[in-house]
């Protein structure tokens, strides 16, 4: 008892060091490639085979499907991926998950960087401490990949034990073919507790390594690892919209297509992997379970990637429509195993976000520019309802999208992330304050419609320019707000100045006309009203131009 209670101690503390090691691997490189990360997005949704290098490539960085594919999930949450784009990503992640077990077959054993762990993790550490470098997140990455191997070298000696004490392995490898489905069922189980493909696939070829597993047990063993890996992607499609929903479907019809195929030919299958793997299977399995792991996943995503709009309409099929997605009460909810994987995820959708409310608030504002030229009465029965419903909506994404960048202020983020969070802080509390403005305007056109009172021609002609110079900045701020930097460029900066002295100049000189008309004894009701709508509009172009200033500082 007390051998056994020290062996399932050792493997589990070899297991939290190894699941450590992937971690800090995975953070340091997400942290060092840091805007670049983000930016592969804008490959991913070029077509189906830049998808499935952008999945591959990410995969093997990150050294994660799952951080790959709850990524994925959140974006197309968020609305930055489609459907039928985040399906080649998906199968891209397979492939690229399989690096991992070439790293362990290649270097865990044979070769035995274990010895250089030690050295390597010091110079990973020095790397975190000397400043002047600024190669923190470096140095946490070169830290993990070193604490990976001691991992692997602890673990080969925890579960190097006689056969005797692992006598029941071999009594579930001798049921036949039942050992086969039971395998995959282990390997199912024990990727979803830990949360790791590539940690499962480490343990199968340690314990091969040693002796206590069969060839085709190991395998079968693998092909239940790539099932139990959809785990992520379902708990991050929890309470998400429903094509966030369908992407983790695709994820699990994927994997478990592929899995029953290659249980079905499970023997034709090692038969080939023996055929071009080097070395008898007894002597080189560690190779021949790598390779096995890396002809499962391509074959399987060769045989699909076709049909991946099929694929996609299969899951709209499954999963209905449901009126949910457009709610009477705006939520949006935090993602915390998304945030879990890489900060870089939250931060992303909250972009995306910001320009549905932005998009929103370019809508008012343009109700409001139509309802200043034409019919007044004619605007409020037809647009002033919706307005202040609009408003109230807006109001509504203020409040849950400064609760959410306040949580993510609480992540682990790079100087230029907490930045960011910063300006998108003030760029929301913006697009409220020129939602409240476009309300207000519209009250304003109410009245002069409740009063009977009218805005002159000459009027009209004067505030159609005035009120074009806000559009323009209007435009130029809402135009890059979606774009993945969010930035203006120095010319973009000085467009946005120049339009907003003009608009300043423009209100001084409406204002001096109303005036005037006041003095010459002019409806007073109506020139206050007049002078109200002008002052309203130079208030909207204020809070472009601080959006435009907040966008231009991102950039210095």
């Amino acid at each position: 008892m007390t051998t056994i209670l020290g062996m399932v101690f050792n493997i589990l503390g070899s297991l939290c060091v190894l699941l450590f090691g992937m971690k800090l691997l995975s953070d340091g490189i997400q942290k060092s490639a840091g805007e670049k990360l983000q930016k592969a997005l804008s490959f991913m949704t070029r077509n189906r085979f830049f998808g499935l290098f952008t999945g591959c490539a990410l995969t093997m960085l990150i050294q994660s499907s799952g951080a790959t594919t709850v990524m994925v999930v959140s974006f197309v949450n968020a609305s930055l991926l489609t459907l039928e784009q985040s399906v080649a990503v998906i199968f891209g992640a397979n492939i690229g998950t399989t690096i991992t077990a070439w790293i362990v077959a290649l270097f865990g054993f044979d070769f035995k960087i274990s010895a250089l762990a030690v050295p390597i993790f010091g110079i990973g550490y020095l790397l975190t401490v000397l400043k002047k470098f600024r190669k923190e997140n470096l140095g946490h990455a070169v830290m993990g990949f070193s604490l990976m191997f001691v991992a692997l070298g602890w673990l080969s000696e925890a579960v190097s034990l006689n056969a005797e004490n692992m006598s029941f392995l071999g009594r579930v490898q001798d049921l036949g073919f039942w050992s086969f489905p039971i395998a995959v069922a282990i390997g199912i189980a024990v990727t979803a507790l830990i949360h790791s493909s590539s940690a499962m696939t480490a343990i199968v070829i340690t314990m091969a390594y040693n002796g206590l597993l069969t060839w085709e047990f190991s395998a079968a063993l693998v092909i239940g690892s790539n099932i139990g890996s959809t785990v992520d992607s379902i708990m991050a499609a929890f309470g998400s919209k429903d094509n966030a929903r369908r992407t983790a479907l695709v994820h699990v019809i994927f994997n478990s297509v592929t899995a029953i195929l290659a249980l079905i030919f499970l023997k034709q299958l090692t038969i080939i992997v023996d055929f071009i793997t080097p070395g008898r299977a007894e002597v080189a399995i560690t190779y021949h379970i790598a390779m096995l792991h890396t002809i499962f996943n391509v074959a399987g995503t060769l045989l699909f990637l076709p049909f991946t709009t099929q694929v996609a309409r299969l899951t709209k099929k499954i999963i209905k429509d449901s009126p949910e997605d457009i709610p009477a009460v705006y939520t949006f909810p935090f993602p915390d195993l998304a945030a879990h994987e890489s900060a870089t995820i939250p931060l992303v959708s909250v972009r995306k976000e910001i320009q549905n409310m932005a998009d929103n608030t370019v809508e008012m504002f343009t109700r409001i520019q139509n309802g200043l030229a034409g019919d007044p009465k004619e605007f409020v029965a037809n647009h002033y309802d919706w307005l202040e419903k609009e408003e109230g909506y807006l109001d509504q994404m203020q409040e849950q999208l400064t609760s959410y960048l306040l949580k993510c202020q609480k992540l682990n983020l790079l100087e230029f992330q907490m930045n960011d969070i910063n300006s998108m802080l003030s760029i929301v509390t913006e697009l409220e304050a020129l939602s409240d403005e476009c309300l207000t305007v519209a009250l304003f056109i109410k009245r002069v419609a409740e009063k009977n009172l009218s805005i002159l021609p000459e009027d009209r002609e004067r505030l159609f320019p005035y009120i074009g110079l806000v559009q323009q900045l209007l435009n130029l701020v809402h135009s890059h707000l979606g774009t993945m930097d969010g930035e203006l460029s120095a010319e973009q900066f000085a467009t946005a100045r120049d339009l907003e002295e003009r608009i300043d100049n423009e209100r001084t000189a409406l204002k001096k006309v109303a005036r005037k008309r006041l003095e010459e004894g002019n409806n007073v009701k109506a020139e206050l009203l007049y002078i109200d709508i002008v002052r309203k509009i130079e208030k909207m172009g204020d809070s472009c131009f601080t959006m435009a200033r907040l966008m231009g500082e991102r950039r210095a």
